[in-house]
């Protein structure tokens, strides 16, 4: 279980440089086609999964209940606050059990999913570099350059 909190924390720190590199008005950019999505949506929409497991009651776990905090979404300082709550949440993570309840729409509505915590917190990281991939290409429309060149990028795929 520590190694996956450890990957996840690795993942969600990559966050933290661009969020110091970038400005409000890039965070909240809604102007790159097809979706019209911005880099801050998907920042708070990261952190709002991360949230949801948090919020565990009773072994269930609600993965629609997310807060949606759109101050999120257009202050780069909410966001790295946001940040780093989620980080010390992680930091102190203790979950006893090992079977939960999720909870999720798959599209036909809401439905409970037996789950382990491991697979969610696997499911979280890979959901994780998923977005940021989408951040990346966002980034690369406006462009912005970051100073970390591995951002948006899953781990396993082939480099030359």
């Amino acid at each position: 279980m520590q190694l996956l909190i450890k990957a996840s924390i690795d993942t969600l720190r990559k966050s933290e440089s661009l969020l110091e590199q970038i400005s409000n008005e890039e965070l909240m950019n809604t102007s790159i086609g097809p979706y019209y999505s911005s880099i801050g949506s998907h920042i708070r929409h990261i952190y709002d999964f991360y949230n949801c497991i948090f919020r565990e009651v009773n072994g269930v776990i609600d993965l629609t209940a997310r807060e949606r905090n759109t101050e999120v979404e257009s202050c780069c300082k909410s966001a790295q606050n946001y940040l780093k709550f989620i980080l010390s949440r992680l930091n102190e993570y203790n979950y006893d059990e090992n079977n939960i309840i999720v909870i999720d729409n798959l599209g036909n509505g809401k439905t409970e999913i037996n789950y382990t915590i491991e697979a969610l917190f696997a499911q979280a990281n890979s959901h994780t570099i998923h977005h940021y991939a989408i951040i990346n290409y966002i980034i690369d429309q406006l462009g912005i350059k970051l100073k970390d060149c591995s951002f948006g990028y899953n781990p396993s795929t082939p480099r030359n």
